[in-house]
């Protein structure tokens, strides 16, 4: 099963780092997030991704083109223009990299994306936000109810203190920036059939709008409730917080070894 990975966005929100690299390449402990999120799926088996570029993708093929150069010891030998691997360390993904157009919203990232789907069942997430999410699970459940979607519904990371109150308004207990425990969101970490597609008109289609909203009316949508870790990284405060919770061994996402 193929996942596809929405890494085509401006990130103006993060334009720090932004202006330089596009999101899924902002690095938290020295990886982009995008590895982060790869890694998190090929812990589950599966490996074999279609990334949606746009904006700077250029970066993100370069990033692939180079990984093993990167990530490996070498020796050139410039008299005969070669080089030999010392410790190669190897992955098996198959990744895919399509430029979806730099304007494209959303839906037409995906839609521009049909040819390398197929018609078979596909896995679709943004290019910034992890989880602890079992991904078999996530799978299982989809196959499950036969819907043509299924669509990850998280508790968002409450932006301050968290207080329960009694009736007289004794606090009953403090969290210091939890999960909260209230109210769904869309976390990403969709499962849909290829018909989906279809729902997708061209370019300017948001996925968030006309595809899912006419798949919740139609009722063949359903939501795989993830109670566990979630977070985005839509801000310099989130970048840093990931950061923070990987220097202090708390990066709950991290599921590989």
């Amino acid at each position: 099963m193929k996942t596809v990975i929405l890494a085509g966005g401006f990130g103006t929100r993060l334009s720090e780092y932004t202006d330089l690299v596009p999101k899924p390449m902002v690095e938290i402990a020295g990886q982009p997030i995008l590895w982060h999120i790869m890694n998190i799926y090929a812990h589950y088996g599966y490996n074999d991704f279609v990334v949606a570029l746009g904006y700077k993708g250029e970066v993100i093929k370069d990033y692939f083109l180079n990984y093993y150069s990167l990530k490996s010891d070498f020796t050139i030998d410039l008299s005969k223009g070669s080089a030999k691997y010392l410790r190669k360390k190897t992955m098996d993904w198959k990744v895919s990299l399509v430029d979806t157009g730099s304007n494209s919203m959303t839906g037409g990232r995906l839609k521009r994306l049909a040819e390398f789907i197929g018609d078979e069942t596909f896995m679709l997430t943004y290019g910034d936000g992890v989880a602890n999410i079992d991904i078999h699970k996530l799978v299982e459940f989809h196959r499950s109810h036969g819907k043509m979607a299924t669509i990850t519904a998280v508790h968002p990371a409450a932006r301050f203190g968290e207080l329960v109150l009694s009736k007289e308004n004794d606090v009953m207990s403090f969290k210091e920036k939890p999960q909260t425990t209230q109210g769904w969101i869309n976390g990403g970490f969709f499962v849909l059939e290829p018909e989906f597609l279809d729902l997708i008109e061209g370019d300017s289609t948001v996925l968030e709008e006309g595809p899912l909203e006419s798949t919740a009316r139609s009722g063949q949508l359903k939501a795989y409730l993830h109670d566990g870790f979630w977070q985005c990284m839509d801000t310099v405060r989130d970048k840093n917080v990931l950061e923070e919770l990987w220097q202090t061994q708390r990066a709950r996402w991290k599921v590989w070894e």
